[in-house]
């Protein structure tokens, strides 16, 4: 059999997963991977076969979506092409984790196709959202990268065709212990947005992963790393809290080691948005915009008591032959 397999790069998250995926996978057949975007920092062990460009996220300085940068920067006719292109004829299984060139792809070559990732939960009105629903971002949701059968992965099973997240086996087997440090991933933020906050802490040790670090490095309360996966799941591991954004796969993993979480969601981001509702029915604090007292709200974050329900695994390999058997049915 042979396997398409399409990834948004347009975060970490994406690419995390079809890591931990492709060994499963290859058991079904042969694996080619497409890769589409270019906001990832993680080093890609994948055979990537095809790449594009495609749609990217573009970053205010602290915290926010750049909506006219990511406008800009979009090439339709690039993205027509990049579709056409695609040899999707040639593949037996098409799995589209929330790419839209790969669904533009299936619709111009008349190819079946099956959407897998935390994205095809939101087909699901049961799935969470904000009090405040935003019509443009449920359409983007819905419409961004359609497929004709949807396999959802989410917090809870908010639905019959929304299973657990998937977590890596370093975090699934690991043994977590509390060594009194902050993670703090928040990639749409800058460093000088959050240092002064960090620094008004001296009592408490921050690891701080930052897009554009080479080395590991302390200055005073703070280490910096290098967006690494292997220093991340030893600082995750090892934490007694994360701050981090609204995604999905982070808040996961924390979720599941039992951490403490302080979630920021980057600003008029509506996935990230619907993503805190369902954290904050959970009992996870969020924190919408970070002002002069974000220090406060760290120590106050830090001494409140934390209950959070306990997440499942996914169990990949009968996923797995769920979404085989799903995609001939």
């Amino acid at each position: 059999m042979k396997i398409f397999y399409a990834i948004q790069a347009t975060g970490n998250g994406h690419i995390s997963r079809a890591i931990q995926l492709y060994p499963y996978l290859q058991k079904f057949g042969e694996v080619d991977f497409f890769m589409s975007g270019n906001n990832a920092s993680l080093d890609v062990n994948l055979p990537i076969k095809f790449k594009s460009e495609g749609c990217s996220l573009h970053y205010s300085k602290c915290g926010g979506l750049n909506y006219w940068d990511i406008a800009k920067n979009i090439k339709p006719k690039q993205i027509y092409k990049d579709a056409n292109s695609l040899p999707l004829k040639s593949y037996d299984v098409v799995i589209n984790d929330f790419d839209s060139i790969t669904s533009l792809a299936c619709k111009l070559q008349k190819v079946h196709s099956i959407q897998f990732g935390h994205q095809a939960s939101f087909i699901s009105p049961l799935t969470p959202r904000p009090e405040k629903k935003n019509l443009m971002g449920e359409m983007i949701l819905k419409h961004y990268a359609p497929s004709p059968k949807n396999i959802g992965l989410h917090f809870d099973k908010y639905d019959d065709f929304i299973y657990p997240p998937i977590i890596k086996d370093e975090i699934a087997n690991a043994d977590p212990k509390n060594k009194g440090h902050i993670t703090v991933y928040l990639p749409s933020f800058q460093q000088d947005c959050l240092e002064r906050a960090f620094n008004r802490l001296p009592n408490l040790s921050f690891h701080w992963f930052l897009n554009g670090i080479q080395t590991k490095h302390t200055i005073k309360n703070i280490t910096y790393y290098p967006v690494n996966q292997e220093y991340f799941n030893k600082s995750l591991i090892n934490c007694e809290g994360i701050i981090t954004g609204g995604g999905f796969e982070t808040p996961a993993e924390a979720l599941y080691l039992r951490k403490k979480i302080l979630s920021i969601p980057i600003r008029k981001h509506y996935e990230q948005e619907c993503n805190a509702a369902a954290l904050k029915k959970m009992g996870v604090p969020i924190v919408y915009d970070v002002a002069d007292d974000f220090d406060l709200i760290i120590e106050n974050w830090l001494q409140s008591p934390t209950k959070y329900p306990i997440i499942q695994a996914n169990n990949i390999p009968e996923t797995l032959q769920f979404l085989f058997d799903t995609y001939y049915d």
